[in-house]
């Protein structure tokens, strides 16, 4: 598949997100019809230029991917605590801030 229309699969998944919640590495690419392929998606969202939700992605685990103190991982801090987002020691909460589709946003909306 192109990187073009990844990207495109991407933006459309994270465009469903809603304000406060995330979303996993994995999660995302199982929804973008790319299972397995949770590395693809952190390059993705480096490549794309416009502010596609990006900072309600993380790891498996509930942390922020980027290293703690620097810039970035302050940036998507701030953004997640805006949104209502409790983070702690760079972890969120997976349990309680987890975005769960539900059957009609993955059978029609997210439809690839």
């Amino acid at each position: 598949m192109a990187g073009e229309a990844v990207q495109s699969r991407v933006e459309k998944t994270l465009s469903y997100v809603p304000s406060g919640h995330v979303i996993s590495y994995g999660q995302l690419a199982d929804l973008c019809g790319l299972p397995g392929r949770a590395r693809m998606m952190g390059k993705c969202l480096r490549d794309i230029n416009i502010d596609c939700n990006w900072h309600r992605v993380l790891r498996s685990d509930g942390k922020i991917a980027f290293p703690a103190g620097s810039e970035k991982a302050e940036e998507q801090r701030q953004r997640l605590t805006a949104e209502g987002v409790v983070v702690k020691n760079n972890r969120v909460n997976m349990r309680k801030f987890a975005w769960m589709p539900d059957l009609h946003t993955i059978l029609v909306e997210l439809e690839y």
